[in-house]
């Protein structure tokens, strides 16, 4: 049997970046401006120290996590990501079958390159669907309609992208969600023949929940939808309603009076303002404002299984991970984003030894070391 040779985000990183043109990569590892708010995300994440607490006669561990009714195996799941195909073109059925695998929740986007038919029949209630809104706020409820009758239990409307983010790395490259390459771009994916042909052989990806001659822009502006809107989508939205991208705990109050069921903390990644808040540093304060049984979920900057726990105390609820599962699945496939995911579960189970806590539920502020 095959073994994977991702031991920490770093090797899925450099391996995906030997394996993925440049444009692709870089589509990928792009963030908005220059690049400081991912930066001062992983640097608040290392000032954060964890108590170590010994002879706490810890022999088994529980990661088992409950949110919506539904207890997981494992304390995180996969954040929404448009054209994760883009990576490998069975990334999106790898995400699937991760969902069935780990009993955990995925999510599919908007702009994801196969449709949330298909990829509800590959998850059932284990796979979300989350909402982008364009200027046709009568299509963005079209469009959640058709996931609540599709089956989707739960949908995460995404509220950080009122413009889509200035990323130079992928402006030098002219990237496009109908990817099209130029004679450049050519020579470059040349130069990458495993992921060149496995494009040949399946189809370049293109985002799938459209209509065929519907001309997708990406960059069409996303800030229409408003607290109108969300009352709206409320009101048509039957199961679990998730608000992400707020960091702003006034924001999230609201919401929660509007009626959403979780709020999801995030700053996408950095891939859309440069200057926002630091999500690990705004949790806390989000969690303090709601309802104890609001959901608080958390994603951006994650980077392995002890940054997991350091969320969990500061107020998440559950975790979701971004980018490392699009380096995991652009190196190795399936068996880089199964790695990353047993890597990520090994890793909290440590730290829970360390600190001497049998469940993962157990975690909490006061495990926070504050110098």
């Amino acid at each position: 049997m095959k073994k994977s040779s991702i031991h920490c985000l770093d090797d899925a990183r450099n391996l995906a970046k030997t394996k993925l043109p440049e444009m692709i990569f870089d589509y990928v590892d792009g963030t908005a401006l220059e690049g400081d708010g991912e930066k001062s995300n992983y640097s608040s994440f290392q000032k954060i120290k964890l108590f170590q607490n010994v002879l706490s006669g810890i022999s088994k561990k529980s990661i088992k996590t409950q949110i919506f009714n539904h207890e997981f195996d494992i304390p995180f799941g996969i954040a929404p990501m448009g054209m994760c195909n883009l990576v490998n073109s069975k990334a999106d059925i790898s995400i699937a079958k991760l969902a069935r695998k780990f009993n955990a929740p995925v999510s599919f986007s908007t702009m994801a390159s196969t449709s949330l038919e298909k990829t509800f029949n590959m998850t059932g209630e284990l796979g979300w669907f989350q909402l982008y809104v364009y200027d046709d706020l009568k299509s963005g409820l079209d469009l959640a309609l058709r996931a609540q009758n599709t089956g989707y239990k739960t949908l995460i409307l995404t509220v950080d992208v009122p413009d889509l983010g200035r990323r130079p790395r992928e402006l030098k490259h002219n990237f496009k969600a109908q990817f099209k390459p130029t004679f450049k771009q050519i020579v470059d994916c040349s130069f990458h023949p495993i992921w060149s042909l496995d494009m040949l052989i399946n189809g370049i990806p293109s985002p799938a929940n459209f209509g065929k001659k519907l001309k997708i822009d990406r960059n069409k502006a996303r800030g229409s939808a408003d607290w109108k809107f969300l009352k709206s989508l409320r009101k048509l939205w039957k199961g679990n309603l998730i608000i992400k991208g707020i960091l702003n705990p006034k924001d999230a109050k609201k919401a929660e009076k509007l009626g959403a069921d979780a709020i999801y903390v995030s700053g996408h990644g950095s891939r859309q303002f440069d200057s926002s808040p630091i999500p690990i540093e705004q949790l806390p304060k989000v969690r303090a404002i709601l309802q104890k049984d609001t959901v608080v979920i958390f994603d951006t900057g994650i980077r392995n299984g002890e940054d997991i726990i350091k969320a969990k105390c500061l107020g998440a609820d559950f975790v979701m991970i971004g980018k490392p599962a699009l380096f995991s699945l652009g190196a190795e496939g399936m068996l880089g984003l199964t790695q990353m995911v047993n890597n990520l579960a090994k890793e909290i189970e440590i730290g829970m030894s360390q600190m001497g806590v049998s469940d993962f539920n157990l975690l909490n502020k006061e495990l926070i070391y504050n110098q």
